[in-house]
């Protein structure tokens, strides 16, 4: 049934109708840092924290209202970012541990 909607979308021209899921992006959470650390990504994509470690963690940036639950060990916590800029967030029990995040405008 889904290739016979499919096709009809093609054959009426619609297939820009169809709606594509954002692109994500995991930063994993290991030996206490987010990795990969900085992460440059288009508008629109969901960034995914995976707490691989031992010890909660949790994700805060205030400029975007970036502020995950405490992430026991295996917990995944996602957040689609749309504002292009610069921003730096961190563990808020662990406040050495850092990342950036590089938001990219989207293309037209």
């Amino acid at each position: 049934m889904q290739w016979r909607m499919t096709l009809a979308a093609v054959a009426l021209g619609l297939s820009a109708a169809v709606t594509a899921a954002p692109a994500e992006q995991i930063i994993e959470i290991k030996d206490y840092q987010f990795v990969p650390q900085d992460v440059t990504v288009p508008a629109g994509t969901k960034l995914t924290w995976v707490n691989k470690d031992d010890a909660p963690h949790n994700i805060v940036q205030k400029d975007i209202k970036l502020r995950s639950t405490a992430l026991d060990t295996g917990d995944a916590w996602s957040f689609v970012v749309n504002e292009s800029g610069t921003y730096t967030y961190f563990c808020s029990l662990h406040p050495e541990m850092t990342g950036t995040i590089t938001v990219e405008a989207r293309q037209q």
